[in-house]
């Protein structure tokens, strides 16, 4: 059994929960997982593979939200399969080097099948706070199955955070834009170019999805505008039929990650030209060094920059304002458009229900950096914030489902020894 409904009205007191009666109170043996994301999954299996129990709460209701629900069709994974699979389960032989989403959200729901995971899905978290006074956490979940609504508090000694780098979208402010009039969608709700035939359609963000939707629209013969406000990294998916990021992980092995990066964007150069003639400036500092300092992903190409030379994609430079049917761009050209979409990312949702600021910064993230930000004090884990991608996410689930599950097979076979003497 993985949890226990409990009676405990003084537990309830210590919390300072009113109401109590209102709320149901379940004790957990071992975790609470938040997230049933691949992250959370990951620890999940570890924990199988350990004996240990957990419960692991997913706000939506189904596993892997993010890409079940907020990506566009054509979206496949950035890297070979073989930096993306998850622990202990491969991806099946005959997927290719660089699976679609919906064959990845297949090996997901195989991985779930698998090691028997059942997370309890249309469950919220509220808040989650540590009490001193008894040492255990407790979690609180509001659930929505239908038109029955209630309120849950778990509580446990461990919590594992593995909602990811990406639970909620970005939405910048733009001045006149509720006075544009056309279509705005961010790019998680964009899932083919289809409707956008014959549209000119601004795309802001020139990251992998800004990229990507602008390529998508292109061929449903749409008329993309990308934004580009800042510079940018853009590096050939592949070199010489070798993935680049395999490329960079093979150098990385014996060179210095500032030479690695100088080799890439020499080969960049060489395979993609001068970028910075369309419009699309390099940082100062390189691609990984970037990437482990700010989080930010170079672009992997796959073919974006041909329909870039060829004009079918328009780089513009910032957006100074909306106006009925139209933008105005900081260097004054004016553009008619019939829609907006927002590939401007994502960001962790952390902040607005765990209540800790010692561990997480006031973004997030973990304040330690990678390899360290796995581990925070009383039994707090995060798996899935190492900016990474799956990769880094499966290293930080092996780490603390081995970390768990070591404590609890201590613990079970003192208990069982205790039981013997008595």
């Amino acid at each position: 059994m993985h949890y226990t409904d409990l009676d405990i009205p003084s537990m309830a007191r210590s919390f300072n929960v009113e109401n109590t009666s209102a709320r149901r109170f379940i004790w957990v043996n071992g975790p609470v997982i938040v997230g049933a994301g691949p992250s959370g999954l990951a620890v999940a299996a570890g924990l199988k593979q350990e004996g240990a129990p957990f419960v692991i709460l997913e706000r939506a209701n189904c596993i892997a939200s993010l890409w079940q629900n907020q990506t566009y069709d054509r979206l496949k994974l950035h890297l070979p399969k073989q930096f993306c699979q998850l622990p202990y389960f491969k991806f099946p032989d005959n997927f290719p080097e660089y699976p679609t989403k919906y064959q990845f959200i297949d090996y997901l729901e195989s991985y779930a099948k698998n090691f028997g995971i059942n997370p309890r899905f249309s469950e919220s978290v509220q808040s989650a706070k540590y009490e001193e006074t008894w040492g255990l956490w407790h979690v609180r979940t509001v659930t929505s199955n239908g038109s029955t609504r209630g309120e849950v508090e778990y509580i446990c000694r461990w919590l594992v955070v593995a909602t990811g780098e990406n639970a909620e979208k970005v939405v910048p402010e733009f001045e006149g834009l509720e006075d544009f009039g056309g279509h705005v969608m961010h790019a998680c709700d964009y899932k083919s170019g289809e409707s956008y035939k014959g549209k000119h359609v601004l795309v802001v963000g020139c990251g992998n999805s800004g990229m990507e939707v602008s390529l998508d629209l292109c061929h449903h013969n749409a008329f993309p505008s990308m934004v580009v406000r800042r510079s940018v990294h853009v590096l050939p998916r592949e070199v010489l039929g070798k993935s680049t990021f395999d490329l960079a992980v093979s150098m990385m092995k014996w060179l210095p990650i500032w030479l690695v990066d100088k080799t890439l964007l020499v080969i960049a150069k060489l395979i993609l030209g001068n970028t910075e003639k369309y419009g699309l400036k390099r940082p100062p500092i390189g691609p990984l060094q970037l990437k482990n300092t700010e989080g930010k992903t170079p672009v992997l190409d796959i073919g974006a920059l041909q329909k870039i030379r060829s004009g079918e994609i328009k780089v513009v430079p910032g957006i100074k304002i909306f106006s009925r049917g139209s933008v105005e761009l900081v260097n004054g050209q004016n553009l008619e458009i019939n829609s907006v979409i927002l590939a401007t990312g994502y960001t962790s949702n952390v902040p607005s229900w765990l209540e800790e600021n010692e561990f997480f910064d006031r973004n997030g993230f973990p304040k330690a950096p990678f390899p360290n930000g796995w581990k925070g004090k009383h039994g707090l884990y995060a798996v899935g914030f190492t900016r990474r991608g799956l990769s880094g996410a499966s290293l930080d689930a092996i780490r603390v489902a081995d970390e768990i599950g070591k404590i609890w097979k201590e613990e079970t076979k003192h208990r069982k020894h205790s039981a013997t003497v008595t």
